[in-house]
């Protein structure tokens, strides 16, 4: 009913009217284009192409001629003439192309015609007159005297009438322009005549049926008023006993939650000793972990020792190959001296010298071969005492490599036992977390048992003001269907 009553209602308010009034803008709008219309092909069509014809008509009939007879009286030299009539004859062209541009009626095409072939001798006895002015003698302008207007004037005659039709048919155009505006105010009277009419008649079925569709309304609401005054002295009964079920609810609730936050505080103690206990082992772990890594690092530097003491061990072997090497040397050396002093006594005084050289050389193998052996035995020595420092080495690095394993199984059990303690906090956590999480919840219980205790007596006194606006609505619709 209520949508029916608005439909109505922008019906009679909005969409007539503005059906009316779109329908008259529309029409304005498409009038004021006809004029514009009429007033643009007046201006465009005949105003401009006027001053064209009478530009053209001007430039054959005023201003060559009077060039060519001031030249010819001697008043302006020919050189001023010839440019005049230059300046003239391109007016012309430029004008009259100009014209012929233009929207032009069957008449005017006539004309157009005609004038198109006077223009012809017009130029021919133009060009004539050009060329006696660029001679530059006056005494050959007075044969142009009759000869220009004989030309001239049939074709200005013919201009005068272009001119007259082009007024001729601007009044037309405005006859059209006027009778435009006519139709459009006679139209515009009609709309309005027709407005009144209509709307006086469908004014008054619109507010009759909306008086009706008000008193069908009222009727309802006065029968409606009736029907919930009676509900709501149920509902008011109702609301009150479910206030004092409410009330024994809240006490409940406030003695549940007394007893979760004794359990929360008890369950919070117990995660506090294991967090101890988890810390205690965490303790242990980290100094664990720093004697592994100690051991780590004493078997890494154990492990170096044995790597620099087989190095020099391979070094000392090359030292005694290299003494061996001497060795050998010192003795090739010795045997070369010797058959180098042999070879010295043979030569007799000739090779005196060379026997002492040679002499010197076996002293100096001798001595060479000396070091070599007290060198080979350093060496024998120092491979001995190596061998005793790689066995002790090794003996370090399984020392170290089985306190590692036992640091590495210490490591382990106390990542046991922190994961256990771990496992201990987070279910004690889970445990807290929990009866919080009850608590919260009863007090969250408790919050609503509260509000809906509070929403209750509001219920009970909102359906008694209910009751009393329903007896106020009852009047008022019954003073409304009075007065409708």
């Amino acid at each position: 009913m209520m949508q029916r009553l608005t439909t109505k209602l922008y019906c009679g308010f909005f969409l007539i009217p503005a059906t009316v009034i779109l329908a008259i803008s529309s029409y304005s709008v498409f009038s004021f284009w006809r004029i514009d219309s009429r007033i643009g092909t007046i201006y465009d069509d005949r105003v401009i192409p006027l001053q064209q014809i009478k530009n053209i008509s001007d430039a054959y009939a005023i201003q060559i001629i009077d060039a060519v007879n001031k030249a010819n009286s001697g008043l302006i030299s020919t050189n001023a003439a010839l440019n005049t009539v230059n300046r003239s004859i391109e007016t012309i062209s430029t004008n009259w192309e100009s014209y012929k541009n233009t929207e032009l009626t069957r008449e005017e095409r006539e004309l157009v015609n005609e004038i198109d072939r006077l223009f012809l001798p017009a130029q021919n006895r133009i060009t004539e007159l050009q060329q006696a002015l660029q001679r530059g003698n006056p005494e050959d302008l007075a044969a142009f005297d009759g000869q220009l207007y004989d030309v001239i004037d049939p074709l200005t005659a013919r201009l005068q009438e272009l001119i007259d039709l082009q007024l001729r048919v601007a009044s037309i155009e405005r006859e059209k322009a006027r009778a435009v505006l006519n139709e459009t105010l006679l139209l515009f009277g009609l709309l309005i005549l027709l407005s009144i009419v209509i709307a006086s008649p469908l004014g008054y079925f619109l507010s009759q049926s909306i008086a009706n569709t008000f008193k069908q309304t009222i009727k309802a609401i006065s029968e409606s008023s009736t029907e919930i005054a009676v509900a709501t002295e149920q509902h008011e009964r109702i609301a009150t006993e479910q206030a004092a079920a409410v009330s024994e609810t809240t006490s409940t609730m406030d003695e549940l939650g007394a007893s979760s936050e004794a359990a929360t505080q008890q369950a919070e103690a117990a995660v506090t000793g294991a967090k101890k206990a988890l810390s205690l082992s965490e303790s242990g772990q980290t100094a664990v972990n720093s004697t592994l890594e100690g051991m780590a690092t004493l078997q890494d530097k154990v492990e170096g020792i044995a790597q620099q003491i087989l190095r020099l061990s391979e070094q000392t072997n090359q030292i005694g190959n290299i003494s061996q090497l001497v060795a050998d040397l010192a003795n090739q050396t010795n045997m070369l001296a010797l058959n180098a002093a042999v070879e010295a006594v043979r030569a007799g005084e000739h090779g005196r010298g060379f026997g002492v050289v040679a002499t010197e050389i076996r002293k100096l193998a001798d001595e060479s071969q000396k070091s070599a052996q007290k060198i080979g035995t350093l060496v024998s020595d120092i491979q001995t005492a190596i061998n005793s420092t790689v066995m002790v080495t090794e003996e370090g690095t399984k020392t170290v490599r089985s306190n590692v394993d036992v640091a590495q199984k210490t490591a382990e059990a106390f990542l046991g036992v922190k994961e256990a303690v771990n496992d201990v906090v987070v279910n004690n956590q889970q445990i807290s977390l929990n009866i919080k999480q009850q608590t919260l919840a009863i007090n969250q219980v408790l919050e609503a048992m509260n509000s809906l205790k509070q929403g209750a007596n509001e219920t009970a006194n909102g359906i008694g003001q209910t009751k009393k606006g329903m007896e106020q609505l009852k009047h008022i619709a019954d003073e409304l269907e009075s007065i409708i």
